[in-house]
């Protein structure tokens, strides 16, 4: 029996299909290489943007994603997602570069590293199943926005020959999978759109207008920095902040990417992964980063990819496209690129959610808690608090509710040799359902026996101890005798834990 349990839990977590699979199938590899390629172009300005945002130079994001591509394909417990230099952690990093400079910026991404190493043994991964399904919905559909208002600044103050490109682009990409799938469409579209611009001489905004493109290879870098308490109190801070967007984006992507495969990943793997990814770039001069939605949903939406070639080989690309072909890289329209993020942002989006019929049989609750966390991730662009308030919201919603499911039932047993008040309580109890316990019973009025069953009740928390404890009280001071009964196990042994040691009863 034990062995076929681990038998299950393995094959759970098995790819769909295995590297070796897609190494022995022509169509699965072709689409893999494919895929990773698409995915490298579509890195090269995000990671150039990103490096601007912290502050740093361009090479130290481009290095980054390499680094960090390459090093979870192998690491991560979540086939086919990328992995490279984000926004998000770049925002929350950028005060260490500005103040303190290029080796305590290096220390903070190694250090944030450790963290997430850390976080990542003690099963913080776990913690993803209290995230609620209306919060993933929020998620999705604020990374989608923010994806679209990404590539706004690229159309405004151009050319006007920008605009027919971004709808050719946008053409492509929609029709091309009509046709054939063999090639993906983003990889069409940036083709057909670079030789067009070149062909004809079309001044538009290109991917070397971005930022200047290395042309050597990461090298090995320790930060030159006092390992001092001092130096941990600067670094420290930051570093934690980082490591928790970067898993929280890390892991709710991976949970994106198991729904939209029907697949499951490994989120401690996954965590501890990407903790080593960030180690490594720090010790290669990169600024760090998580998982990218956008960049994930190009490599496993738009282009078909599976398994963890294609992220492999994303890094791989990179690197080769930045430092061997940077000139020919250099000419690529931006405007190829905004269609593709653009179909990607539509493609993410859960439309099926904002639907009229959707939101009229929806609980109002749970249409507040996705609107709350994308109005929090729009407002302040940074995910994890707005993942954080959600849940938050979706707790207080829920305690709300189920507060309002316990009941009290008071009947009075004139016949007994002994007048008896009996009360039955009804339902969950625990700090915001017991608050108002107190109030259901009738202290002044009661015969001198009162019993209070809890067959039908269950006691979760000291809240409920210290209201039962305090009924009891009342009871006392009015010089009655209660008997409290039926409580299941877990509760009669948390009630005798509790009961009497809480303080403040009367």
């Amino acid at each position: 029996m034990a062995t076929a349990a681990r038998a299950t839990a393995s094959d759970r977590y098995r790819p769909r299909p295995s590297v070796l699979e897609a190494l022995r199938s022509p169509r699965i590899l072709t689409k893999e290489v494919l895929a990773g390629l698409v995915v490298a172009l579509a890195l090269i300005p995000e990671a150039i943007s990103f490096s601007i945002i912290a502050g740093v130079d361009p090479r130290v994001g481009l290095f980054s994603s390499f680094v960090m591509a390459v090093s979870i394909a192998f690491l991560g417990g979540r086939p086919a997602m990328i992995t490279a230099a984000t926004g998000a952690v770049a925002l929350v990093i950028a005060p260490v570069a500005r103040e303190y400079g290029m080796d305590y910026f290096l220390a903070t991404v190694i250090l944030a590293g450790v963290f997430q190493v850390i976080l990542g043994a003690v099963g913080v991964a776990k913690l993803m199943r209290f995230i609620p399904r209306s919060v993933m919905v929020g998620f999705v559909n604020a990374l989608a926005i923010l994806i679209f208002t990404a590539q706004i600044p690229h159309l405004i103050d151009v050319p006007w020959q920008v605009y027919p490109l971004v709808i050719a682009g946008l053409v492509i990409i929609v029709g091309m999978p009509r046709l054939t799938k063999v090639v993906p469409a983003p990889l069409v579209a940036i083709v057909i759109l670079t030789i067009i611009t070149v062909t004809f001489a079309i001044a538009v905004p290109t991917v070397s207008d971005q930022g200047e493109l290395p042309d050597s290879l990461p090298e090995l870098l320790i930060p030159n920095v006092p390992l001092t308490g001092e130096t941990f109190a600067i670094i420290a801070p930051y570093a934690l902040a980082m490591a928790l967007v970067g898993l929280m984006e890390s892991l709710m992507t991976a949970k994106l990417v198991d729904d939209i495969t029907d697949t499951h990943s490994h989120k401690t793997r996954e965590a501890l992964g990407q903790g080593a990814a960030n180690v490594l770039s720090g010790i290669f001069g990169g600024m760090g980063g998580c998982a990218m939605i956008g960049q994930t949903m190009i490599n496993v939406k738009a282009s078909g990819a599976r398994t963890r070639i294609s992220t492999f080989l994303a890094g791989v690309f990179l690197l080769i496209l930045v430092v061997g072909l940077g000139d020919i890289v250099g000419l690529i329209p931006m405007a190829a690129l905004v269609a593709v993020m653009v179909m990607v942002s539509v493609a993410t989006f859960d439309w099926h959610s904002i639907r009229p019929g959707t939101l009229k049989r929806m609980p109002i609750g749970e249409t507040i808690v996705m609107v709350a966390t994308v109005a929090v991730v729009v407002i302040t662009h940074n995910l994890a608090i707005g993942v954080v308030l959600g849940v938050v919201v979706a707790m207080v919603i829920f305690a709300r509710r189920v507060s309002h499911f316990t009941s009290v039932t008071r009947t009075i047993d004139e016949d007994a040799s002994v007048p008896t008040a009996h009360y039955r309580v009804d339902g969950e109890l625990f700090f915001a359902s017991s608050n108002d316990l107190t109030t259901q019973f009738e202290y002044a009025d009661d015969p001198d026996r009162v019993v209070i069953d809890m067959s039908r009740s269950h006691v979760w928390d000291a809240s409920t101890v210290a209201a039962l404890d305090a009924i009891v009280t009342k009871y006392e001071n009015h010089g009655k005798r209660v008997v409290i009964e039926g409580m299941n196990e877990s509760s009669s042994a948390m009630h005798a834990r509790l009961t009497g040691n809480l303080g403040g009863e009367g």
